[in-house]
């Protein structure tokens, strides 16, 4: 089952209507911001993880995604499963969002805004872009090229 965003009318009235400039690929030093939420947590009405994502976008970092754990316990140590159904109400979500380190810092009075006792963790990676498809194809091409 697909996971749906709000509709535009669940949003903020500030929030941008129309998707920001794409930016160029992130390459080479990069932090690695995670979120650690319960999946029931919300910010004024609304699932904490969804306005994460929002305001990560609109913020213009390069990427956000949301994932949702099986099994797993936090500061309370209460263990939250998927496989007992009275206790599958609030499993363990995480959210990433990858940007350069300046960017990432950026954004961390935003997250203490919406989420004070949320554990966030930050490491440092290694962003490797992939090539857009013209240029790839002409990569791929040209060692067979080269070869004849």
């Amino acid at each position: 089952m697909r996971a749906h965003l709000p509709h535009r009318d669940q949003r903020d009235a500030d929030e941008p209507t129309t998707p920001r400039e794409p930016r160029q690929p992130l390459q080479g030093p990069a932090v690695r911001l995670t979120v650690h939420l319960g999946e029931s947590d919300q910010f004024h009405h609304r699932p904490l993880y969804a306005e994460i994502v929002h305001r990560a976008h609109h913020a213009g970092l390069a990427g956000a995604s949301v994932f949702r754990g099986i099994e797993g316990f936090g500061a309370g140590s209460v263990i939250h499963t998927s496989r007992l159904l009275d206790l599958a109400e609030d499993l363990p979500v995480a959210v990433v969002i990858i940007d350069s380190e300046e960017r990432a810092r950026g954004f961390l009075p935003q997250l203490r805004e919406m989420a004070p006792d949320a554990l966030i963790t930050m490491e440092h990676v290694e962003a490797v872009a992939l090539a857009a498809p013209e240029t790839a194809d002409s990569v791929a091409r040209a060692p067979e090229e080269g070869t004849r």
